[in-house]
């Protein structure tokens, strides 16, 4: 008997006449995901939770509304939010950290513009533990004055390193170009700044802000729903005060030239570009996400294509939509070498030109469809991304259903939908935004493009 031969993958996938045709792909209908349970406690805190037991884990999001129109609101409220865990009037650092592991559980706080977000994970039994910590310091976090010395220069070195990245720069010129001085454009003090904060400043911003009204808590994991929101309840039912200060909307984004931003001696060149866009909620919402899609949205969409593929210019380029309070913008963004800005900018401004001259075609929508389907479905695959999600849509008022028919929705929109959402939002006149670089090396063949003003 002759003894069979191994055979590649390379020959299992062809035949005589050719490579073997793929199976076509199903439309993904719905998303199988657990139903949320929520309510609003007496405190106003909104607990939603969810049972996914994939592991013996529970993933924790808290968001608190942390706005603020205070100067140094940014500079205090990123120490506070680097001492928040640094001990209370029952537990120092130490004993947080050493409660924290026994029940397996990691927390981190995190501050923007927006929000104090208090997040991490816990092994499943050792949710109520990690819960009374997380209650002791949003009701009794002291901020010794020790630690907050201790972290504002921590914070202020940091603060000095990244303020010098091109990334920052770009950033933070791109928000004062569309949003002016509106406070979402503050997402970093300057280490001046934090380095002036004082111990009693952080203990009065947690007074004042710190507070569970209009602040959601998610949970998801191997748990009992209802039991979970009981315990939350229970656990957190003495934190009080409020309402959370709510971020206004900043204003309406306003095309207009790109700003040409002087950075000495740069050899790179950072292009940021912006427009309006749809929230969510928006019914039309699935016709533009897919028109970004193929437009810079991933790997094989156009502009990627263009730039870095054929013209070698960038390693990546990418789009996408940002969401902001009441709104939504496009960010169009690429890093380049200074000898070919120029040439970047005028094909980034081509593509846009050309999706809204040359629609995309069937088959570039489907594609890009596949691409949010599959990423969509990975996304949600884990308790931490599934969690982050429901808790991202819950401060936009959208719950699991709006998640859950997704897919389908992305699967109802036509070409011509996606042509029409090009043809609104794509547009190089709606753009504006920023050109980073050395101005005495980019700035004349720049400026010849048109729409740049700067030095």
């Amino acid at each position: 008997m002759a003894r069979a031969t191994h055979r590649s993958a390379a020959q299992i996938g062809r035949t005589p006449a050719g490579p073997r045709p793929l199976p076509p792909l199903g439309a993904t209908r719905d998303v199988p995901l657990p139903d949320v349970e929520q309510t609003i406690v007496a405190n106003g805190l909104r607990v939603l939770a969810a049972r996914n037991p994939s592991v013996p884990m529970v993933e924790m999001r808290l968001r608190i509304p942390f706005a603020g129109s205070a100067p140094d609101h940014p500079a205090v409220a990123e120490v506070l939010s680097s001492t928040l865990l640094a001990g209370t009037a029952s537990r120092d650092r130490v004993t947080i950290d050493d409660q924290l592991a026994a029940v397996g559980a990691e927390l981190g706080v995190h501050v923007d513009p927006e929000r104090l977000a208090v997040g991490g994970s816990t092994l499943a039994d050792g949710l109520p533990a990690a819960l009374e910590v997380v209650a002791d310091v949003l009701t009794g976090a002291t901020h010794p004055d020790a630690e907050v010395l201790k972290e504002r220069e921590r914070l202020a070195e940091r603060i000095r390193v990244a303020r010098a990245q091109p990334s920052t720069i770009a950033r933070e010129a791109l928000q004062r170009r569309r949003f002016g001085d509106h406070p979402i454009t503050r997402e970093l003090p300057t280490s001046a700044e934090v380095t002036a904060v004082e111990p009693g400043t952080v203990r009065a911003l947690h007074a004042a802000s710190v507070l569970p009204e209009g602040a959601i808590l998610t949970l998801v994991g191997d748990l009992d729903p209802a039991a979970a929101i009981g315990l939350a309840e229970k656990v957190l039912g003495g934190w009080t005060g409020g309402p959370a200060r709510v971020l206004d909307a900043p204003p309406a984004l306003v095309p207009g030239d790109l700003l040409l931003v002087h950075r000495p001696g740069s050899v790179q060149s950072q292009l940021r570009l912006s427009a309006l866009a749809l929230p969510r909620a928006d019914p039309r919402y699935p016709a533009l996400y897919l028109a970004n899609l193929v437009f810079g949205g991933y790997f094989s969409s156009r502009w990627m294509e263009n730039v870095r593929e054929d013209k070698g210019y960038t390693y990546g380029a990418h789009s996408g939509i940002e969401f902001v309070p009441d709104g939504a913008v496009l960010d169009v963004s690429t890093d380049v070498a200074s000898d070919v800005t120029a040439a970047a900018l005028l094909e980034t401004r081509y593509e846009l030109g050309r999706l809204v001259a040359v629609p995309p075609t069937a088959a570039e929508v489907d594609a890009g469809r596949r691409y949010a389907v599959g990423s969509l479905l990975i996304s949600l695959d884990s308790q931490g991304g599934f969690a982050s999600t429901i808790a991202n849509l819950a401060a936009d008022g959208l719950d699991v259903r709006w998640l859950r028919s997704l897919p389908a929705r992305l699967e109802a929109v036509t070409v011509e939908e996606v042509a029409a959402a090009a043809l609104e939002y794509f547009a190089p006149s709606a753009f504006t935004g920023v050109v980073v670089g050395d101005a005495d090396v980019i700035g004349p063949k720049v400026r010849a493009l048109g729409g740049v003003a700067g030095p």
